[in-house]
């Protein structure tokens, strides 16, 4: 967080800007369920080509980025 205040990383993410995509995406796996957090890293991580996601959570291995994708997972 220190980082992010000191404008070291900066995240691009605008959920006003990625609303309809975020909303697309719980739609989609809304038998799973996806919660808006969850939709808004697999929307994070389609706008990051090289991003890795880590994360405890089983759903990722389900959830898939522009439409097919994996996720890249790294979790321990």
């Amino acid at each position: 967080m220190e980082l992010i205040s000191r404008e070291i990383i900066a995240i691009p993410f605008q959920i006003r800007d990625e609303i309809s995509a975020v909303l697309r995406l719980i739609n989609k796996y809304r038998d799973v369920p996806m919660f808006f957090a969850d939709a808004c890293l697999v929307r994070l991580s389609e706008q990051a080509d090289n991003s890795t996601l880590l994360t405890r959570d089983n759903d990722f291995r389900f959830y898939r980025k522009n439409r097919r994708k994996l996720i890249p997972l790294l979790m321990p």
